[in-house]
């Protein structure tokens, strides 16, 4: 059964941004994203266990397929919740990438 997940809600921004900067690109290439997008989200809730955790953090993260983009979350097994802190460029700065839960 799939855990629930919250999206902090900078990283929710930064989806909807990449998804319509990628549709200016070239029609069709934002939902192409999009749907890379919900498919690892849909692969971290199904085993959020899966992906193991950053060196001296609680966050782990995965790799976008076909774009430059990381998911980076937080599991929290007592809860059974999984807080997604970033959708995050791979060219960005990492300083944005860890965001806490509200």
């Amino acid at each position: 059964m799939a855990c629930p997940h919250k999206l902090h809600e900078k990283a929710y921004e930064d989806y909807i941004y990449a998804y319509e900067w990628y549709e200016s690109k070239k029609a069709g290439l934002g939902n192409r994203f999009m749907e890379c997008v919900e498919k690892k989200i849909f692969q971290i809730t199904e085993h959020p266990e899966f992906y193991s955790k950053k060196q001296n953090t609680r966050y782990r993260e995965t790799k976008i397929d076909n774009f430059p983009y990381t998911i980076v979350y937080e599991f929290f097994p007592r809860k059974n919740i999984i807080h997604i802190a970033a959708i995050h460029h791979e060219k960005r700065n990492t300083l944005h990438k860890y965001r806490r839960m509200k």
